[in-house]
């Protein structure tokens, strides 16, 4: 292993807060590898890239020689993680959560070294626990803990819901922790409360507190809000090479340095092009996703697209238009049925507004317009996206 100083150094780059440095540097002095654990509740079937920025750290501590503990939260995702919310989380079926978790753990060995890496189920746990033993773990933790919780007390305070299970969540993770006898845990920062249990269980369990880390929340393309599907700003892991590429070719210059930091561990690069250097990152963070041929493919093909405005020579997904030949409706189908993209009426006609909308060469003015295609036609529906006509 690198020395205590060294491998510090590097792990302190792009988080927010260690609680605390001191203890994590006992930890790293101690010479052997440590449980590094996150959690993952598959809430969803698939992954961006907001959910590799802590991917990222435990890869790092896998570099440095440390064991991944990942904990697919198969329990903890009927409840629903409460951190950073303003209303209960709908509840899923175990049988939804554990077709997400099959995906997941497809999807976080595209960053994590898998022989470096134990993946356990809270439910081999929680769902064993008899109701007096749950009992007896929730009188570990008052009610006055939890209501010092900014999203509780924000929630109480407008009037909204905070149900009684959601309370239980912060209690699990922790357990969580001293389940597996974590040495450290990572989390965003919207996570800290829930850490900072773990630590407090820990030690009434007479364990060593894990130390808690908590990384920063990835805006999304939109520079604005943290990535998120919801949103419509993310970049998914599973996505096609064409699409990771061009999404983040599509993020601003301000942007990148953040991306280059949180998801490469790196700076950007001082004598590079700003063209240059994000293209550099898009091919990186393609690759991570699938492969370094498949990045360079797409670097290639978003050049004919956009650099050389090549659109006739570009791999461009096809299209088969349905039976309404609305301008509008087309478009939809197009975004649809090519990207898995769902546009309103009001998207589309800031598109036509905005000339983005095009046939071949003919810019698309008339929102009310019906259209004639043929095959081999190519459909151009904003600065990231084309088809061609089947």
């Amino acid at each position: 292993m690198q020395s205590v100083s060294d491998q510090l150094s590097l792990l302190k780059r792009g988080t927010v807060q260690i609680h605390s440095e001191k203890e994590l540097a006992g930890k790293l002095a101690l010479g052997r590898p440590l449980r590094v654990k996150l959690g993952a509740d598959p809430t969803a079937p698939d992954l961006h890239l907001g959910h590799s920025v802590a991917l990222e750290k435990l890869r790092q501590f896998q570099e440095l020689g440390h064991m991944a503990v990942l904990i697919i939260g198969d329990f903890t995702a009927m409840i629903g993680d409460p951190s950073g919310r303003s209303a209960t989380r709908p509840p899923l079926s175990h049988e939804q959560i554990m077709a997400n978790a099959k995906t997941y753990t497809d999807q976080v060995f595209k960053i994590l070294d898998r022989d470096r890496t134990e993946i356990v189920h809270n439910g081999d746990w929680f769902s064993k626990m008899t109701f007096t033993e749950v009992v007896k773990l929730n009188s570990r933790v008052t009610l006055q803990q939890m209501l010092q919780r900014e999203d509780f007390k924000n929630r109480i305070e407008n009037g909204s819901e905070v149900r009684l299970h959601e309370l239980q969540y912060p209690i699990m993770q922790g357990w969580d922790s001293v389940m597996i006898k974590a040495d450290v845990e990572l989390g965003g920062t919207d996570q800290l409360f829930n850490l900072l249990v773990g630590r407090d269980l820990q030690k009434e369990e007479g364990q060593p507190p894990q130390v808690a880390i908590t990384v920063p929340l990835l805006e999304g393309l939109d520079g604005v809000r943290k990535m998120s599907k919801s949103y419509g700003n993310y970049i998914g892991l599973s996505e096609p090479p064409s699409e990771v590429f061009g999404k983040a070719m599509s993020i601003s210059d301000e942007l990148m340095a953040r991306y280059y930091l949180l998801l490469l561990g790196e700076s950007l690069p001082a004598d590079a092009h700003p063209m240059e250097a994000k293209k550099q990152l898009a091919v990186r963070l393609t690759a991570r996703c699938h492969s370094q041929s498949e990045a360079e493919a797409a670097r290639a093909d978003w050049e004919t697209r956009f650099s050389k405005k090549d659109l006739t020579a570009a791999d461009l997904p096809t299209f088969t238009p349905g039976p309404d030949k609305r301008l509008l409706a087309l478009c939809a189908q197009a975004y649809q049925d090519c990207f898995g993209t769902v546009k309103s009426n009001a998207d589309l006609r800031r598109l036509v507004e905005g000339k983005s909308l095009r046939l071949n060469d003919t810019v698309l003015t008339d929102p009310k317009s019906e259209l004639t295609l043929n095959s081999g036609d190519i459909l151009r529906l904003d600065k990231k996206h084309a088809v061609r006509v089947d």
